[in-house]
Order: C-alpha cells, then structure tokens, then sequence
C-alpha cells in the first residue's frame, strides 16, 4: 500500500491563527485539492491527521469539523479523486492527551488502521509538530512552505527532513518516482 499522511491546516487548506471555525473559512490552498486527487488516482491512500483543538476552545463543534471534511472530500471527489481516514485531536494543548501533535497518536491510529508500519512513510506538514510527530514514529518528515512552513524553515529541523514549495510539488515528487 503506498500510504500518505497529510496535515490539514496550512498544507491542504489555508490556516488562521483565529483558526478555522466554519466551512466558509475553510479555503484550500491553490493545488493542493488537485494534488490529492492525482495522488489518489495514482494509487496512493491520502490519509489527514490534524489537531483542531478550536473543539476544545469552542470555536466550533463537531458537526462543523465534519463539515468541513465532508467538503474536502466532495472537492477531492469531483478531481476523480478520495480522501481516506480522517483522524483529529479535539483536545486542548495543556489536556495531556496522546493524539496532539507532536506526539504521534494520531498517526499511530491511520497506521493501525490500514495495517501499515510508519517506518519511512511520509507525513506533510507545515509546523515543527508536524515534522516532530514524524521523527517519533520513524516516518520521513516532509515540510511544506505554505501555511506555517515558511516560518518553520527558520528554526532547527529534523535530520533528512524533506522540503516542498506546496502539496502540489509533493505530489508531483511522489507520482514521478
């Protein structure tokens, strides 16, 4: 199976520091609906791992994250494409969960659930977190520059991290191997 992991905020949509609170707000970024879709149709399970403690903070409810994955999918869809598992933290950053990034909860759960190891996988994203979360479990950290990744570029990253302009060049890396 070639699995691939994605975050969310800032590699598939548009991120906001006032956070993204409804489906109007939830902006992809230029390619990366596209990106999704070439990958899925070339044989790759995008799967998204995404912490959303605005749950927690009560921006929004779960009716509403779900709206928002529902529209994800829909865009991906209508390229051809498909989303695969969609995992989330709800929890705030001080709650001690296991499933906040950078602790790799979330990505333990997509790998349980496709029956994959983690080893050398991918996971994209665009915050330290991110790249931390991949360290942990082995995974090859990936670094967009869209979202917070620009501003990540300037601190220490993980050994071998991989870096991209955006989620399109990811996927023209991954479909052109």
């Amino acid at each position: 199976m070639k699995l691939l992991i994605l975050d969310r905020d800032g590699v598939i949509n548009e991120d906001s520091d006032a956070y993204i609170k409804s489906v109007d707000e939830w902006i992809p970024i230029p390619g990366s609906i596209d990106a999704i879709a070439q990958l899925s149709k070339a044989g790759w399970t995008v799967a998204v791992a995404t912490n959303q403690s605005g749950i927690a903070r009560g921006y929004y409810d779960l009716a509403t994250l779900e709206a928002m994955h529902t529209r994800l999918r829909e865009l991906v869809a209508e390229q051809g494409g498909e989303v695969g598992k969609i995992v989330y933290c709800p929890h705030g950053p001080d709650e001690g969960c296991n499933c906040r990034k950078p602790l790799p909860g979330m990505l333990k759960t997509i790998a349980d659930h496709y029956g994959v190891d983690l080893a050398g996988l991918w996971f994209v994203g665009d915050s330290m977190g991110d790249l931390e979360a991949a360290v942990a479990v082995d995974s090859q950290p990936v670094l967009v520059k869209t979202g917070k990744g620009s501003k990540t570029l300037g601190k220490t990253l993980p050994a071998n991290t991989l870096i991209f302009e955006d989620l399109a060049a990811v996927a023209r890396a991954l479909i052109h191997t």
